[in-house]
């Protein structure tokens, strides 16, 4: 830990730079306290750590603060130091004692409170939840920050992301979703935008790399920047990926796969207009071509040109999947405004876009064409072809 109390009251914030020699004299005459436990602790001043506090054996809090590793206590400090240079009112590892947690950092920042989490070891979904639901409850916002070593990069616009990582996802102004991350080492932050998932845990995204030095706050809590995803690129990873699947399926995979052969379809020939991606497809757990294509079963292929599709017999198939659990919502804890339905919606007027279908209201749309299954490979190539041409630019995302 970097903070603790002189028995006269005093804190000692190790967050700024103290020199050695200072910290030494001042060991020599001071006897420190724990601000949680109020048992003592002492200074450790070694040349292999950072300078921190510890908590003499059999401390109450002693295990949950000498797990502490040096990347959080480094990243932790750099991160006060970046808040303090801000002149940002910011308190390091400020124990609250109503909620009985300690955040990182405590700050605030236009009218608002703040609680920075520099997360860098794995934490339960409980655990996560918790902490999160009570700093919201309690007039906090949560900023949870992942370490940087938790980013695993498949290729450049792949990214492999747990339903850990998710957790840290977190909504931007303009309804964009993003992970902020930072890497003490390289004193780098980064940022995983434009998250468009294919399958559980692999995604396309962006990876951003900003140094701390030449970035400022409103830049992590409001991140503006789009990173639009070609649609070729999409299709030919869904290909792949489906056909992967499919080949060598799992057995919780093969309730659907005996839906779509009962439905005389074919997994291999699915038309480009099933498992298109849309801007918060990362809401859902289920892949894209799975949950598209329980909506093409249940409502779509039922729909002759100049029927209408309302968006209570959209709501219902979708309730009815998710209570049968073929289709999974996501837990984000810090995603508490966008609503999983809203997905199916993007994803109608996707379709609308493509001419399949008109929005007569807001609740109603009218079919204009069906979207039809092709027959063989060579089709299912025609057909692909025939809708990156005329589609390409309608899927770039605004």
């Amino acid at each position: 830990m970097l903070t603790a109390l002189t028995k006269t009251g005093k804190k000692i914030c190790l967050g700024f730079e103290y020199r050695k020699d200072t910290l030494m004299s001042l060991r020599d005459k001071e006897e420190f306290i724990c601000p949680v436990c109020q048992e003592r602790v002492l200074l450790k001043l070694g040349d292999q750590r950072i300078f921190h506090f510890a908590h003499k054996l059999g401390g109450q809090c002693r295990e949950f603060y000498e797990n502490e590793t040096y990347e959080h206590l480094e990243g932790k400090r750099q991160l006060f130091q970046w808040l303090i240079k801000q002149n940002i009112a910011s308190v390091l590892e400020y124990y609250d004692r109503n909620i009985q947690q300690r955040p990182d950092i405590m700050f605030n920042y236009n009218g608002k409170r703040y609680a920075l989490e520099y997360q860098c070891s794995t934490l339960p979904d409980k655990v996560f939840t918790k902490r999160t639901s009570t700093y919201l409850e309690n007039g906090y916002i949560p900023l949870w920050i992942l370490s940087s070593s938790h980013l695993h990069q498949k290729r450049k616009d792949l990214i492999t992301l747990s339903n850990f990582q998710y957790s840290f996802l977190r909504t931007a102004s303009s309804g964009k979703l993003y992970i902020p991350a930072y890497c003490p080492e390289k004193q780098i932050f980064q940022l995983v935008e434009s998250i468009t998932p294919f399958s559980i845990k692999n995604s396309f995204a962006h990876l951003s790399s900003l140094p701390i030095q030449s970035i400022e706050l409103d830049s992590i809590l409001d991140p503006q920047n789009d990173h639009p995803l070609t649609q070729a690129r999409w299709s030919k990873e869904m290909e792949k990926y489906i056909f992967n699947w499919a080949l060598h399926p799992r057995a919780e995979h093969k309730p659907f796969l005996q839906e779509v052969y009962n439905q005389g379809l074919n997994i291999f020939l699915l038309p480009p207009e099933i498992g298109l991606p849309v801007d918060h497809s990362v809401l859902i757990q289920t892949p894209p071509f799975i949950w598209q294509t329980y909506l093409f079963v249940d409502v779509l292929a039922h729909k002759t040109p100049h029927e209408l599709i309302t968006l209570k017999e959209i709501y219902t198939s979708f309730q009815k999947r998710i209570s049968k659990k073929q289709i999974i919502i996501r837990h984000l804890p810090q995603v508490k405004n966008v609503n999983p339905f809203s997905v199916m919606i993007e994803y109608l007027l996707l379709l609308e876009k493509f001419n399949f279908l008109t929005r007569k209201g807001d609740m109603i749309f009218e079919v204009q064409k069906k979207i039809l299954f092709p027959h063989t490979n060579r089709e299912k190539e025609e057909a692909k072809q025939n809708f990156l041409v005329q589609y390409e630019n309608m899927l770039t995302r605004s």
